[in-house]
């Protein structure tokens, strides 16, 4: 944990502090509280089978499936973490040596953030720096508001909610918050979440008293984006709202930030403030309709490619 951690902190698109003034916080107080209760988090969702987040499962379940959908074109995928193991340097590395010279980088964000998506890509072209003989590269583009998005979101909240024995008082489409400083630097991550969840509530019928979009996984003293999941959810009972369906748009596929933090966490809080009932609704995974979607999106990025 203290080893990705640091990797992922060190960042500096995800925290853009003075590095002479951010490191000595780091490595000196940070790396030594937080791999505790990251840890322990991580082990209360470790898919124990595999022994590997589920990250890592999802993930190389969703290339293998794409991997399927283009099994008669000359197309050879792999998969690498931003952070940590698989790396994205070993992800090139292998379709390199199996002789691709043409890459598409295709980070799984639905919304582009310069903390994310343009990371994940600085990282791949920081590889490629070090080829004598650099492959052709494109990356591919977010779709926070492509239709067949919204429809496949809206299929999967309406799956889930056939399932549950409630009918919520209210849906909170929650999305991974960043700084509000990010925004007001010319990040359009918020306005992406924005779209995406409005977009999802209209083709979903419900209207602004039945649906909220706030900003979970805060950290450090700054201002982030607003409302937060947590706050928000700890005031919904005194106001009534005490039957509530949760999901998380931002993410592909479910990480420690849905499975741990939307499923229990914040579950905790809002029944321990009164809530009654709750659901956390799934990323949509490596659902059939999902891949369908993702094989769609990359063909089209590789268009004169294949």
């Amino acid at each position: 944990m203290r080893r990705y951690l640091s990797e992922f902190l060190s960042d500096q698109r995800v925290i853009d502090y003075p590095k002479w003034k951010w490191q000595p916080i780091l490595q000196g107080i940070i790396l030594s509280i937080r791999p505790f209760k990251s840890g322990a988090a991580y082990r209360s969702i470790w898919n124990h089978d595999r022994d590997e987040s589920p990250l890592k499962t999802y993930t190389r379940s969703v290339t293998e499936k794409l991997s399927q959908t283009f099994d008669t074109e000359n197309v050879i995928f792999e998969w690498g973490m931003r952070y940590g193991n698989p790396s994205t340097e070993s992800g090139i590395q292998s379709l390199i040596e199996q002789g691709c010279r043409k890459i598409l980088f295709f980070a799984l964000y639905p919304q582009y953030s310069d903390s994310t998506m343009a990371s994940s890509y600085d990282k791949a072209f920081e590889v490629l720096q070090k080829q004598t003989w650099q492959p052709a590269a494109r990356t591919a583009r977010a779709w926070h508001d492509d239709p067949e998005y919204i429809n496949i979101l809206a299929q999967s909240v309406q799956a889930h909610l056939k399932e549950k024995n409630f009918k919520p008082d209210m849906i909170l489409s929650s999305f991974h918050g960043v700084p509000k400083r990010y925004l007001l630097q010319g990040d359009p991550y918020h306005c992406f979440c924005q779209k995406t969840s409005r977009l999802l509530k209209e083709k979903l019928g419900y209207g602004d008293d039945q649906w909220m979009t706030t900003f979970q996984s805060r950290f450090g003293p700054e201002e982030w984006l607003q409302p937060y999941t947590d706050k928000t959810l700890e005031s919904f009972p005194a106001k009534g709202i005490k039957k509530v369906a949760i999901l998380s748009p931002a993410f592909a596929v479910d990480c420690l930030e849905t499975l741990e933090e939307l499923a229990v966490e914040n579950r905790d809080i809002f029944m321990e403030a009164g809530g009654e009932d709750y659901a956390y609704i799934p990323c949509l995974n490596d659902t059939d309709m999902h891949i369908q979607f993702l094989s769609k999106r990359i063909r089209t990025e590789l268009a004169g490619w294949i």
